[in-house]
């Protein structure tokens, strides 16, 4: 019989520099984050959108010829125009979307810009999908755990979360986090653990996430 063949230790890894991000493609790697400086012109346009006090919730599908094609974002935040900085953040997110689609080849991405005021997905969690990007552009950034600091089995079990605040990892506003699911070929059982906080009294968050759908 032929041995099992075993996954070395699950890792998360974090940097300045993009280049990171192509270190999700190893195979014990199932966070690459990158821990990014918002350009002030991209952070005012969000802090903007977030004090007009009201809700958004758009959702996007784009079909992608090839990495070369250009995204098409027409309908994205076009009610804020007039705010400056606008087409600075359109463009960053066109760019995001741009990386992602060249490096994983994808054809199909999902697209979701919310403003959120709670909460979306308070508990320990993995996503079942290959893999997903979560960027804050304002706001409390996602949180993670480290492997080992929460047994997988009791996922979903609000006793098992670590109460200890140095146990629990979160990005910044402006860090870009490419995270495995459980639906990515070979990292079955090894998600990454995450949560979205709850923000802070009075304060909301601005979030986008890429899903790679096919």
């Amino acid at each position: 019989m032929l041995a099992p063949v075993l996954r070395q230790p699950l890792q998360q890894i974090a940097s300045e520099q993009i280049d990171v991000f192509g270190e999700v493609l190893r195979d014990h790697i199932n966070l690459a984050l990158w821990q990014r400086q918002l350009p002030a012109q991209i952070s005012d346009f969000a802090n903007a959108l977030l004090a007009q006090g009201e809700p958004l919730g758009q959702s996007i599908v784009l079909e992608l010829a090839s990495p070369e094609s250009e995204p098409n974002l027409s309908g994205l935040v076009d009610a804020y125009s007039d705010l400056p900085g606008q087409v600075a953040f359109l463009q960053d997110v066109s760019w995001l979307i741009s990386a992602f689609v060249c490096l994983f080849d994808a054809k199909r991405i999902g697209v979701r810009l919310r403003i959120l005021d709670k909460a979306m997905c308070p508990r320990f969690h993995v996503d079942h999908v290959p893999v997903r990007l979560i960027t804050s552009y304002a706001g409390i950034g996602s949180e993670w755990l480290e492997e080992g600091v929460m047994a997988r089995r009791r996922l979903g079990d609000p006793a098992a979360e670590p109460s200890d605040p140095a146990l629990i990892q979160r990005a910044e506003a402006g860090h870009v986090l490419l995270a495995k699911g459980e639906k990515w070929i070979g990292n079955e059982g090894g998600g990454l653990i995450h949560r979205s906080p709850q923000p802070p009294a009075g304060e909301r968050r601005l979030l986008l996430t890429l899903d790679w759908l096919a």
